[in-house]
């Protein structure tokens, strides 16, 4: 019973990746059809993010009252209608109003399944968990760059949609297995506590050091993804297709790095693979900053994605080693904000950032996050010493 709710956890963080990616792959072709300039993408990307903010704030207390899996399946439901709504939206203001349901879902059922994973089974299936989300966001742009060769952003995201749909109905016919799997139990999830207040635990030096990391890798991964496809046709001349197209290479290599991460992790520890996979990001960023041709600068997101992702998932599995397992949901919550944040803000004032300056600083502003991400492990590891 384990194993088969161990699978649907897996299904569920695809739904989780799905939305994540859609936007920025469309966004070339959606700013034209609708007829917005370019930087108006951040106001819809900042309202997912400061909804999903809210949202993992709020998720401990959430999850302690209706259970991880109600949460999940309510969550998942609400993005596959949000996405829907997207695929019908005339104007920005129908953008950012869809916004909302993804932003408030993402964010609870992000958090509620890594903290159940973290707690419930080893660092291998935490990789393997964020291998499948990488397979949502993966799926989601070469869906997208199918209906842009067809003309149409808007069929991809009623593609999506129907996708998210399946997986939101299955969560909702999976709640028996997870009663059955003796999990369900609000307070048992909550180890009989109540969860943690956010005032008191950010005062902790270590819970800012580790929203450092949290805030640079997912500001350099939402970055790539919303941006990149600009960039590849803005500064190094691609079609919009083609553009996506790539951009599905970028989230097949992060899908990759958490994969062989997940394999790695029996004979390397989680903090080992974060110092790994933050040395190949690094050798690709310098990559990206030299003038090749454009088949390079796909290489190098490639290689972004290999690296980075693995940082995410082991570092959300150090958290109960981290802050004690009575804490750790409510760490959880904190530092899936501290992610959100870095998501929203990153990737957002890029936006005007580019329209001055143009998309050709894209690789260097990508080594400013990476170098906070960098910044924060290695605070983690003086300190730990």
């Amino acid at each position: 019973m384990a194993s088969l709710l161990l699978l649907i956890i897996y299904i569920s963080f695809i739904g989780l990746g799905i939305p994540d990616s859609l936007f920025g792959s469309a966004w070339p072709a959606i700013y034209t059809d609708l007829g917005l300039p370019v930087s108006s993408a951040s106001f819809v990307t900042m309202t997912v993010s400061g909804c999903t903010i809210i949202s993992s704030l709020l998720s401990a207390r959430l999850i302690h009252r209706f259970g991880t899996s109600v949460i999940t399946a309510a969550s998942t439901l609400l993005t596959a209608f949000a996405l829907l709504g997207f695929s019908l939206s005339a104007n920005l203001l129908c953008l950012c109003l869809c916004a909302i349901p993804l932003g408030l879902g993402a964010g609870c059922v992000d958090t509620a399944l890594n903290h159940y994973v973290a707690l419930h089974y080893k660092a291998s299936h935490m990789n393997f968990l964020h291998c499948f989300y990488g397979i949502g966001v993966t799926l989601s742009p070469f869906l997208m760059s199918l209906a842009l060769s067809a003309g149409s952003w808007r069929s991809g995201y009623r593609t999506v949609f129907f996708f998210q749909l399946f997986i939101g109905i299955l969560t909702t016919v999976s709640l028996p297995i997870w009663r059955k799997a003796g999990h369900t139990a609000p307070d048992e999830e909550a180890h009989n506590s109540r969860p943690a207040g956010f005032l008191s635990l950010i005062r902790i030096p270590k819970v800012r050091r580790v929203c450092m990391v949290f805030i640079g890798s997912c500001g350099l991964e939402y970055t790539c993804g919303g941006w990149g496809s600009t960039f590849l046709v803005r500064s190094r001349g691609l079609s919009t297709d083609t553009a996506a197209l790539i951009i599905t290479f970028y989230y097949a290599g992060m899908a990759a790095g958490r994969f062989l991460s997940g394999i790695l992790s029996a004979r390397f520890t989680p903090a080992q693979l974060v110092k790994a996979g933050q040395r190949v990001t690094a050798c690709a960023l310098v990559l990206l900053l030299l003038p090749l041709p454009s088949a390079a600068a796909g290489v190098s997101l490639f290689l972004i994605g290999l690296g980075n992702g693995p940082v995410f998932p082991n570092m959300l599995h150090l958290t109960p080693q981290h802050f004690t397992k009575e804490l750790s949901q409510s760490v959880m919550g904190i530092q899936m904000a501290a992610s959100y944040t870095g998501i929203m803000l990153t990737p957002a004032l890029f936006g005007p950032i580019a329209e001055t300056a143009g998309t050709a600083v894209f690789p260097f502003y990508l080594l400013a996050a990476f170098t906070l991400m960098a910044a924060g492990s290695l605070l983690i590891q003086r300190k730990s010493a």
